[in-house]
């Protein structure tokens, strides 16, 4: 599985980042989410997910990958 961030959908909420940290960092040049380890493990899961659904601006996507 993989994070996803779509850059012209995010609002810089930070929402992501406090969910799971280790995964979603900020660009404050940008003001824009950054994806830290797009990779992602199965022990990450519940955070990302979490952030997926907290997200506002609706920017971010968990992906599965066979």
């Amino acid at each position: 599985m993989r994070a996803v961030a779509d850059l012209d959908l995010c609002q810089a909420h930070q929402m992501c980042q406090s969910e799971a940290p280790d995964v979603f960092g900020f660009d404050p040049a940008a003001d824009r989410v950054v994806v830290l380890r797009p990779g992602l493990t199965e022990a990450d899961r519940a955070a990302v997910t979490r952030a997926v659904a907290y997200c506002p601006a609706f920017a971010l996507t968990l992906v599965e990958e066979d």
